[in-house]
């Protein structure tokens, strides 16, 4: 059965006192996760059940200085089709069209990327806005937004300007943020903190909650660039933000780990924790993405374990 429909987040006005009243408590936060991993543990067909179910919430991604239309192709096919046809006629999920959740790339890829898309319902997205740094010039960064609009993306991954966040100027990230949603349009926005610039636990709430209030569809860790991208701690401060933002306003805003994720293993302890802190409903493609490239590889090559008992080298499970 599909979900229900969510409506898009509308954002709401800027409440500086709740804002600046956002905290984190960095100690219970790293024990919660530190316990994680030993405390729930998922084997056998339970656990190919949960990495088929990640495939479906991965956006495929290349952000190469060297990427080429070819490369894009490959890697569309590779969405399309992301788990070998024997594996999944072998745990019984040949006929259900698993698909990756989106195809990520930079503007300049996204036509190439909606041609071999066509026809398929799978997203394609585009980083902008100055991605990594964010420090162009606010008119050109919301200019690249409406071209790649205009180029046939519907998800739109925006960097903030970290400077904003450092400098406790709410107002300002805001302001910002609220330009970028209106220039997105219909597409969906996906805000990334780049919560491995931004100091604290306490930094990163409090942006996620300004980004929610400004209308982002998504909240995001990292653009992948960073010495630090997604881990634990900050999942946590993020997803409990997007807990206490409905809570507040009635909108379910997704969220978006991305950097750092490459093993199977380690999707596990992201599904587990967004399952026990947000619930079964942002277990979704529309609620949940992870930002990959080579995770892929590894969940194929884990699930050709479970049907064959036999490891595969990893050049078997290529991405595109």
């Amino acid at each position: 059965m599909q979900p229900a429909h969510i409506a898009r987040n509308p954002g709401m006005p800027l409440d500086l006192d709740l804002v600046r009243g956002v905290a984190a408590n960095t100690s219970a936060i790293e024990r919660r996760c530190a316990a994680l991993p030993g405390r729930r543990s998922i084997k056998k067909q339970w656990q190919a059940a949960w990495l088929l179910k990640a495939v479906t919430l991965i956006d495929l991604t290349t952000l190469s200085g060297d990427d080429t239309e070819r490369r894009v192709h490959r890697l569309c096919r590779k969405a399309m089709q992301p788990v070998r046809p024997d594996i999944l006629d072998a745990l019984g999920m040949g006929a259900r069209g698993i698909t990756t959740g989106a195809v990520c790339v930079y503007h300049e890829m996204v036509p190439a990327a909606v041609r071999a898309l066509a026809g398929t319902g799978i997203p394609v997205a585009a980083v902008s806005t100055g991605f990594p740094a964010g420090l162009s010039p606010l008119r050109l960064r919301i200019m690249e937004i409406e071209e790649s609009v205009a180029a046939g993306a519907t998800e739109i991954d925006i960097v903030i300007s970290r400077r904003h966040v450092l400098g406790q100027n709410w107002q300002a990230l805001y302001d910002e943020l609220r330009a970028f949603r209106a220039a997105c349009g219909d597409a969906h926005m996906k805000a990334i903190l780049a919560t491995g610039e931004l100091a604290t636990l306490r930094n990163v709430a409090r942006a996620s909650m300004v980004a929610m209030m400004a209308g982002a569809d998504f909240i995001k860790t990292s653009t992948g660039k960073e010495p630090v991208n997604a881990t634990l701690p900050v999942s946590l401060t993020m997803i409990r933000a997007i807990r206490d933002y409905q809570g507040l306003s009635g909108h379910m805003v997704g969220y978006k780990p991305a950097g750092g994720i490459s093993k199977a293993k380690d999707v596990l302890n992201y599904l587990v924790l967004i399952k026990e802190e947000l619930g079964d409903r942002w277990l979704q493609p529309d609620l949940l993405r992870f930002g990959a490239s080579s995770l892929l590889g590894d969940i194929e090559r884990q699930l050709e374990h479970h049907v064959t008992g036999r490891y595969s080298a990893s050049y078997r499970h290529a991405i595109g």
